[in-house]
């Protein structure tokens, strides 16, 4: 039966509401957490923004059944959340400081690049298919394009694409072990300790690089809270939902195209909202590497695509499905 108002079955008007949250969603929370780290110090934000989401996804996640985890699925979580929030994430948002919105957008979609070399490296070398090889290339390119100096205007802080680059790495590698770590068989549950580990984390390191001396109450502005409240709600909880109900609905193929539909969100609304230049340099960089990672994607995966085949958890910024990766935007 076809709704009066979409002309779309109920499940199809589900599965395009689902896509347009994880394609806007997660494309904006490069854009909040900007704003965010505006004035609130960015690694306090991220450990508050993962703590409160992981907490109530912990508890709906008990209260739906999960059973208690256990001392060995922390240890994993800890690792894992370590590897993913403190490395990938806390990467993101400190290079947000230095690094305009949209372009760390493109360099966290570097992700499935990383992911694909580890799996080669993992597989015991075997070679991966030509179009991945290729889309490795054509996403090496890319980045060259994007950091290299030259006459094309916009030129990128190289410490904080550097930064991104080791935390896409963290990202890619967390997500690779997360396939064998001791986590819980609970998707929701196994993400949820990965944010509140992570956020102790990043706490940690907060804490321990002084930036509670950065951190003024009265200064906090009404923008920066309303985009961590957004970060929370809609970024790590909505979007996070969304991405593992299609999982169950759709192929993990079709859902993994967030990964490149991401950067050009992103793009588009640091240029729209946040005056960030759109320049040539960006707007040639954005099509190779958003190209390379729609080739990885699209001739990476060797498992068979059926609808609920796997129930992984993705990141940001994030990357060709992987089993249990939580998400780090």
């Amino acid at each position: 039966m076809l709704d009066a108002t979409t002309g779309l079955e109920p499940r199809q008007g589900k599965i395009v509401a689902a896509f347009a949250a994880v394609y806007l969603i997660w494309g904006s929370t490069y854009l909040a957490i900007r704003f965010a780290i505006e004035t609130i110090p960015p690694h306090l934000m991220a450990s508050v923004r993962f703590l409160v989401a992981g907490a109530i996804l912990y508890a709906w996640a008990r209260a739906r059944g999960a059973p208690r985890p256990t001392l060995p699925n922390w240890r994993a979580a800890v690792i894992v959340g370590g590897l993913l929030l403190l490395g990938g994430n806390g990467a993101v948002v400190w290079a947000e400081t230095r690094v305009p919105s949209g372009v760390t957008s493109l360099l966290v979609a570097t992700v499935p690049i990383w992911m694909a070399l580890l799996d080669a490296r993992s597989n015991g070398g075997r070679r991966p298919a030509p179009a991945v090889i290729g889309g490795l290339v054509l996403g090496l390119g890319g980045l060259a394009l994007l950091l290299a100096p030259g006459r094309l205007a916009g030129r990128v802080d190289l410490l904080g694409a550097a930064a991104l680059l080791v935390g896409s790495f963290s990202w890619a590698f967390g997500s690779i072990l997360s396939r064998t770590a001791k986590l819980p068989k609970s998707g929701f549950l196994a993400a949820a300790m990965e944010m509140l580990a992570g956020g102790v984390w990043l706490l940690l390191f907060g804490l321990l690089t002084g930036q509670a001396g950065q951190l003024t109450m009265s200064a906090l502005s009404a923008k920066s809270l309303a985009s961590l409240a957004y970060l929370i709600v809609f970024g790590s909880l909505v979007g996070f939902t969304a991405y593992i109900w299609l999982l169950g609905a759709t192929t993990a193929s079709r859902v993994s195209t967030y990964a490149y539909v991401n950067p050009v969100v992103a793009v588009l609304l640091g240029w729209a909202f946040a005056g960030e230049a759109m320049t040539l340099r960006t707007m040639l960089a954005s099509a190779v590497i958003v190209a390379a990672v729609a080739l990885i994607i699209r001739y990476g995966a060797r498992r068979a695509e059926t609808p609920g085949q796997e129930h992984s958890l993705p990141k940001q910024p994030t990357p060709a499905p992987a089993p249990r990766q939580a998400t780090a935007r």
